[in-house]
């Protein structure tokens, strides 16, 4: 007789039903009229931001916005990739373009962050091939972050440059690359040409607090 061990599913994380319990008692019914008008006529964000999905840079926090204001994409080092109708998936691009042609956005602003973790990984990989790093483990994300060489080898490190301050330099060039990279899609690059889309970058310090736009 075979005998069928039963396991209860674990726990919804109590951290977010503490913070489903303050907002429902606290900014939803301050936000209620909001919620319900959008319900009723869909969302209009006129800002998309692309952000790296790093825990200490939610966009949503950074700019202080409202439900509704901001249609939201992060990734790892918030890259964007450039235009590749292949028939692959394609999730960064398909937000994209559900943005400019569906939402009909008129800015687009890629954030990045200092200490990304993805970057400083993708630079000790490439100063150290042999290092063993975040990059190393898994299917997806050293291929991910390949997206980054253009700028590498448009900016190369400076003689005894140390591995950190690089990347901070890199993080920067990444954002220009990203931007580059998305003029490569047709949707994008006909409404910038008509000035109907902006195209924005930005930086966010972790430690200070202090935004950069370029």
């Amino acid at each position: 007789m075979n005998t069928r061990i039963v396991t209860a599913p674990p726990a919804f994380p109590a951290r977010l039903l503490d913070g489903y319990s303050a907002f429902r008692d606290g900014r939803l019914p301050q936000e209620r009229a909001r919620f319900e008008e959008m319900a009723e006529n869909g969302q209009k964000p006129e800002i998309m931001v692309i952000a790296c999905c790093d825990s200490r840079v939610s966009p949503e926090v950074i700019f202080d916005a409202r439900p509704g204001e901001l249609f939201v994409v992060r990734n790892v080092a918030n890259l964007v990739p450039p235009y590749a109708p292949d028939g692959e998936l394609h999730g960064t691009s398909a937000a994209l373009e559900f943005a400019v042609q569906a939402l009909k956005v008129r800015h687009i602003v890629v954030m990045g962050h200092g200490r990304c973790g993805g970057v400083h990984s993708y630079v000790r990989r490439l100063r150290s091939p042999t290092a063993d790093d975040a990059l190393s483990p898994g299917d997806f994300i050293g291929k991910w972050m390949t997206l980054i060489a253009p700028a590498a080898e448009a900016l190369p490190a400076q003689e005894d440059e140390p591995d950190a301050v690089y990347a901070e330099r890199l993080a920067l060039a990444s954002i220009r690359n990203s931007i580059e990279n998305l003029l490569t899609f047709p949707c994008v690059n006909i409404l910038h040409g008509k000035g109907r889309l902006a195209l924005h970058g930005a930086i966010f310090d972790v430690t200070t607090g202090q935004l950069r736009t370029l």
